[in-house]
């Protein structure tokens, strides 16, 4: 990690309840943060941040879709209009041409964290 890179503290891991998100204000934008917890990750929890943006429908909406897995990926779906965005990489399956960003994420003390001051 770069010594200039820095961790923004957003809520607490219990203020989001597993297998949902929730929108975040972090630097002047909006960000759909994903707490998920399935058998496959052995009951451990992970939070995934993605842009709340959906360039689809054009609304700031993501954090309300429906999380889904394939092969041992994580998607978020669009409660509009459905598209699905992995929450690894921010790509589509259904345009090539479409990515929304995607931020590092971490917790610790149990306090959800985004991280700053990436390159």
């Amino acid at each position: 990690m770069n010594k200039s890179d820095s961790w923004t503290s957003i809520c607490k891991l219990q203020d989001i309840a597993p297998n949902t998100g929730v929108c975040a204000k972090f630097e002047n934008q909006q960000v759909a943060l994903f707490h998920i917890q399935s058998k496959s990750l052995h009951g451990q929890s992970q939070i995934r941040a993605i842009s709340n943006y959906d360039p689809y429908s054009q609304a700031n909406v993501l954090s309300r879709g429906l999380i889904t897995e394939h092969d041992k990926r994580y998607y978020v779906a669009s409660p509009l209009l459905k598209q699905q965005f992995c929450l690894e990489t921010g790509h589509t399956n259904q345009d090539d041409d479409i990515c929304i960003p995607t931020f590092s994420t971490r917790v610790d003390k149990g306090i959800v964290q985004i991280r700053t001051g990436m390159p």
